[in-house]
């Protein structure tokens, strides 16, 4: 598959990822539910390994195998367990913000840990794709009552996007030592599934299941679909296109939440909502222009 169709991909599934959570939010503590999710997941990529590719490489040295070990920390167990959290005390429109700083993140990551120099147009396309995303959710910013809670939530939101943005580092780090995109998200969905659980029993949180359609099928969805497809096409963009480009999906995806939320919770689009998708759309169009060379 090219960029274009991962990009697309990537961007749809997430979009659709925020409709699903809302069914994992009841019975099961929110660490137990992370670790449900990945442990699902790689099982399913390994198991797709083993079936379909002929000489999938399931041997590491212990050095990389602390690298893959990082990139389930930050990627598959922090950043979700922060953002469980942090959601708690935030709305939807404001953690989408948080969220989408990661673009930014990125950007300076890459110059920090690979000495990648920042593109001018990619920052520019961030800068007014964030503005975008603001005025999309500025009726619920504009609502908000800053707050211990809400100071709180936005302070565990902000650290979850950063460590979001150094699990991407760390992707690019695994894929530079030539280890394939399957076999690391194989094996970082393992260790940051094996990190929520050992969390879960420090926290002392119960391991229950919530036997209903919506969570199980809502927990096979986001296993399926929202962390062993959308990782794997998204850590490939990161891996073709770098982490700075890549990251803008999350600016776009909420896009698509919101599409899913007009149909079946009834969100009412205003001309400033529309005026914001514009800006996001133009964000995205100057962040991934290729710049002219000089001749």
């Amino acid at each position: 598959m090219n960029n274009i169709g991962l990009y697309a991909l990537t961007v749809l599934i997430w979009g659709s990822t925020w409709y699903a959570i809302t069914f994992q939010l009841g019975e099961v503590h929110p660490v137990v539910s992370v670790g449900y999710r990945f442990m699902l997941a790689s099982c399913i990529l390994f198991a797709f390994l083993k079936l379909f590719k002929k000489k999938p490489a399931f041997k590491f040295s212990f050095r990389r195998h602390k690298f893959l070990a990082l990139q389930g920390l930050f990627l598959f167990n922090l950043n979700y367990v922060l953002f469980y959290f942090g959601t708690s005390f935030l709305t939807s429109g404001l953690v989408a913000i948080l969220f989408s700083t990661m673009t930014l993140m990125n950007i300076f990551n890459q110059a920090l840990f690979f000495k990648m120099k920042i593109q001018k147009q990619v920052l520019l396309g961030s800068l007014v794709g964030l503005i975008g995303i603001l005025l999309v959710f500025w009726p619920e910013i504009a609502d908000i009552h800053l707050g211990d809670d809400i100071v709180q939530g936005i302070i565990l939101c902000l650290i979850a996007s950063y460590s979001a943005s150094l699990g991407n580092m760390v992707s690019m780090k695994n894929s530079r030592d030539n280890i394939p995109v399957m076999e690391s998200n194989a094996y970082g969905m393992l260790y940051g599934a094996g990190f929520s659980l050992l969390l879960a029993i420090v926290m002392g949180a119960p391991f229950t299941f919530e036997m209903t359609y919506g969570y199980t099928l809502s927990m096979i969805y986001l296993a399926v679909f929202g962390s062993a497809i959308a990782f794997g096409c998204y850590l490939t963009l990161v891996k073709n296109i770098g982490a700075d480009k890549a990251a803008y999906t999350a600016v776009l995806f909420p896009l698509v939440a919101l599409t899913i939320s007009t149909i079946f919770e009834d969100y009412t689009w205003t001309q400033l909502s529309i005026a914001g998708v514009m800006l996001t759309l133009l964000g995205n169009i100057i962040a991934m222009k290729t710049p002219k060379r000089s001749k």
